[in-house]
């Protein structure tokens, strides 16, 4: 017998505001060993280039997101910070969704590429930039391991 799981609804993959910074430091912590504050997300929503998205399931609280991505934008190019998604949401595609509204953006303005950094340990998120077409550009050593992890992997996506 295949068991399967079934994923609530999402409502929609919206902006993010300062107003999320509790509710996204919160999913953060569930997801990092080591997160970031509510203060530094609110920090980061009030910089320059700062933007990101939540992923809301409909009917859940909207202090509850599933997802969220924050992302900066500078000299024509892009840079993901982080990525979180709720471990109840995982494997439904929430963190693709996330991917392709930063994506979508950075194309509206014309940046050239988006980099991120990843922990090479990382199977599933390597496999998900990979699908989305970003490329291996770089390592940094050890990046992780204070974490537990491992190398960074630095990739770009050409935009």
């Amino acid at each position: 017998m295949i068991m399967r799981r079934i994923f609530p609804t999402i409502h929609a993959i919206e902006p993010l505001t300062a107003d999320d910074a509790d509710a996204v430091s919160d999913l953060h912590h569930k997801g990092f060993q080591v997160s970031w504050s509510a203060d530094e997300f609110t920090a980061f929503l009030m910089s320059e280039g700062v933007f990101g998205y939540a992923a809301r399931q409909q009917g859940a609280p909207r202090d509850r997101p599933a997802g969220f991505v924050l992302a900066r934008q500078a000299a024509g190019e892009g840079e993901v910070l982080t990525v979180a998604v709720d471990p109840a949401s995982r494997g439904c595609g929430l963190g693709r969704e996330l991917m392709d509204a930063v994506i979508r953006h950075l194309r509206g303005d014309r940046a050239e590429a988006l980099f991120l950094e990843v922990d090479e340990a990382n199977r599933a998120a390597l496999a998900l930039y990979t699908r989305l077409g970003f490329r291996q550009v770089g390592r940094r050593p050890g990046y992780y391991r204070q974490f537990g992890g491992g190398e960074a992997c630095v990739m770009r996506l050409d935009l």
